[in-house]
């Protein structure tokens, strides 16, 4: 994926004011247009050059023959994580949405039917809150991965709450290892809370640790084999690899070799479970503003919409539902974003 270092000043600079005509005017911007508002001097065949370069890498595309270009879903990313410039709200503009929400009687669900109705005034979109679940128990969980760094965490509780949270993906995790795990969850752990399944994951752990502890104390001492740098930890058996030795022997012994086989399968579910509390985790701590744009809202699967979102939280600092903005690409980036940031930690004062 292309990144604002990838390009240089001048392709910057067109590609900003590409997206910034576009974002409010929702018209194609051509390049007699950019030569009379860009401060550089170049000519309208230098520019298209530019544009068609920005193109080429993905950056923009042309609706129609002859027009001008418009941003595609990577150039308006490229643009709100490297060119954007995100303002704030002035005091007016915080005292009047403090007002709007606060005003109201202060019951958690008319704070939030307020909010909403906030959001989709002052952002000309839909606004959304989903509602605090009390940490209810788990109907079901899934991790979407959004690239290779993210994933959207879907939480659909018993009582009928859904929550949508952005985890930074752990290293190493493939999209492979998510869908297992989704699958995994959500057939140990329905009917549990998420801090509930993380002590569930960690008995299983400790079981588990148990066991290997045991098997490869057995295998050792049978002198088939021996650890890698050392005795295995308690703490963290992984950290240490088996080495195994006289093989020819290991054939004459069905039994070690089953004891072999068994810690082998220990590693593995001891590795996954660790990625699962981790994934765990991290929904439960997920936290700040985050942006989808067009193919990369996977959560309602509408192409040609862009949904800014941020969790709120209660006293204990968790986070107990979502709140934002949905609405097509052309949305005011710089000024809904910290509308969204300052509702969201307003309602988490308001509810505690």
């Amino acid at each position: 994926m292309v990144a604002v270092k990838d390009l240089n000043e001048r392709s910057r600079e067109i590609l900003r004011h590409i997206v910034e005509a576009y974002l409010e005017t929702g018209d194609p911007v051509g390049s007699r247009f950019l030569s009379r508002t860009i401060p550089m001097s170049l000519s309208a065949a230098s520019i298209r050059n530019v544009m068609s370069d920005l193109e080429t890498l993905g950056l923009l595309f042309s609706p129609h023959t002859s027009a001008g270009r418009v941003p595609t879903d990577m150039g308006l990313r490229l643009f709100v994580d490297g060119l954007l410039e995100v303002g704030d709200l002035s005091d007016e503009e915080r005292s009047s949405i403090e007002a709007q929400v606060a005003g109201t009687d202060r019951d958690v669900e008319n704070v939030l039917d307020e909010a909403t109705r906030l959001l989709s005034g002052l952002s000309n979109a839909a606004g959304f809150v989903v509602a605090p679940t009390h940490d209810d128990a788990l109907k079901h969980i899934e991790f979407v991965p959004i690239d290779a760094e993210r994933a959207l965490v879907v939480i659909v509780t018993e009582g009928g709450g859904v929550e949508n949270r952005v985890i930074e993906m752990p290293k190493g995790l493939t999209p492979s290892a998510l869908s297992e795990a989704t699958n995994y969850l959500n057939a140990h752990l329905r009917g549990r809370t998420l801090e509930e399944s993380k002590g569930f994951l960690a008995r299983e752990v400790e079981k588990q640790r148990a066991e290997l502890n045991s098997l490869t104390a057995k295998v050792i001492e049978a002198g088939l084999a021996t650890w890698s740098g050392g005795r295995a930890s308690n703490d963290d058996p992984l950290a240490k690899s088996l080495i195994v030795r006289g093989r020819s022997h290991l054939l004459e012994d069905l039994h070690a070799l089953d004891d072999l086989e068994r810690i082998r399968h220990l590693f593995d579910a001891l590795e996954n479970k660790r990625d699962l509390i981790q994934l765990l985790d991290l929904a439960e701590s997920a936290d700040g503003v985050r942006i989808f744009i067009g193919s990369e809202n996977k959560l309602f699967s509408m192409s040609g919409s862009s949904l800014i979102v941020s969790p709120y939280m209660d006293a204990n600092e968790h986070v107990v539902g979502v709140l934002g903005v949905i609405g097509p690409t052309r949305l005011n980036y710089a000024r809904v974003i910290p509308m969204v940031d300052y509702t969201a930690k307003l309602i988490g004062r308001l509810i505690k």
